[in-house]
């Protein structure tokens, strides 16, 4: 099997290393690449809330990826679960997948606030969202990932000068 994926855009933001927390007011610019894509790829992308950015974390040193269990980000207070029972970045594939509200759509520019990718990262997919395509029934998760997650999208990011 032959797979080759190309990026389609860059991330541009002002979160330079990885961080966990405080992507709540995080605005990023994703600049679309010309030389793939016809002028008219985010028309009508507007119209939409929020989009799903599929993204490759290019930054994560290969030393560091998880193919096993792990306590998550790292906190031995809790117990290790396997690499798919968490949305950490050091994962095989160094996919992420986001969802983040759209700011404004200019051309081959799309901008939006939420997206927890830094500066610099390359977007593979953008896909609005539709309440549709979103889980049925309710969402079960254990509790320790609401706890981890509590300040996730909060906003007021410390590596970020606010004004």
């Amino acid at each position: 099997m032959n797979i080759t994926l190309k990026p389609i855009a860059t991330v541009h933001n002002a979160i330079k290393t990885p961080t966990d927390d405080f992507w709540g007011d995080i605005v990023s610019t994703l600049v679309f690449d010309e030389a793939l894509l016809e002028q008219t790829a985010l028309q009508g992308l507007e119209q939409f809330s929020h989009v799903e950015i599929i993204f490759y974390m290019n930054q994560v040193v290969s030393e560091k990826i998880v193919t096993g269990a792990r306590h998550p980000r790292n906190n031995t207070a809790l117990p290790k679960f396997g690499i798919f029972a968490q949305r950490g970045k050091n994962r095989p594939n160094l996919l992420g997948a986001s969802y983040a509200e759209v700011v404004s759509v200019e051309g081959l520019t799309l901008t939006v606030r939420g997206l927890d990718a830094i500066d610099g990262t390359p977007v593979l997919d953008v896909k609005p969202c539709f309440v549709e395509f979103l889980p049925r029934g309710t969402i079960q998760q254990p509790s320790w990932s609401h706890e981890l997650m509590e300040d996730y999208y909060k906003v007021g990011n410390p590596k970020v000068a606010h004004r």
